[in-house]
């Protein structure tokens, strides 16, 4: 398992994986993690495509992903990767579609256990009344996420 770590608007975010994909990708709490100055090879890509969607240059992801998780954590994940860039929907739809309304809950936590931040992206999953419900990195982290995909920029008036 090889580990690097980049240099996001958002924070330092750890990439992790090996030759079966990437396992995880998270923004470290910790203030002394610093920017790797060498890439494993395994990781690369995965580097380079999430820095090019911090620039605005990527819209989606190519990746080999190998995440841990249970059978329905893992159907959950598939159902965030259907999520369109710029788009959200809300927990409730997202379990409508799994296929039981009454599986809100299981979703919702299962959402929150998405061990690959951005590249499945669980930020566009949003509450009922279109708020803005729990995030593992932070509703300022879900916002400027949200924000950033958002084709139609605020403008600034002066």
């Amino acid at each position: 398992m090889e580990t690097a770590y980049i240099e996001t608007p958002l924070g330092i975010a750890s990439i992790s994986g090996d030759e079966d994909g990437i396992t995880s990708v998270s923004v470290t709490k910790e203030s002394s993690e610093k920017p790797s100055t060498k890439i494993p090879v395994i990781l690369q890509d995965g580097a380079l495509q999430l820095q090019e969607y911090f620039q605005g240059n990527r819209t989606d992801f190519d990746l080999k992903l190998n995440p841990a998780g249970t059978d329905f954590q893992k159907k959950v994940w598939d159902e965030l990767l259907n999520i369109p860039f710029g788009k959200t929907t809300t927990y409730l739809d997202m379990a409508k579609r799994l296929g039981d309304p009454k599986c809100i809950r299981a979703a919702a936590s299962a959402n929150g256990k998405n061990p690959l931040w951005i590249i499945v992206p669980c930020h566009r999953v949003i509450g009922s009344d279109g708020s803005l419900t729990g995030y593992a990195g932070g509703l300022w982290r879900k916002k400027w996420l949200l924000d950033h995909e958002n084709p139609v920029k605020q403008q600034s008036l002066f």
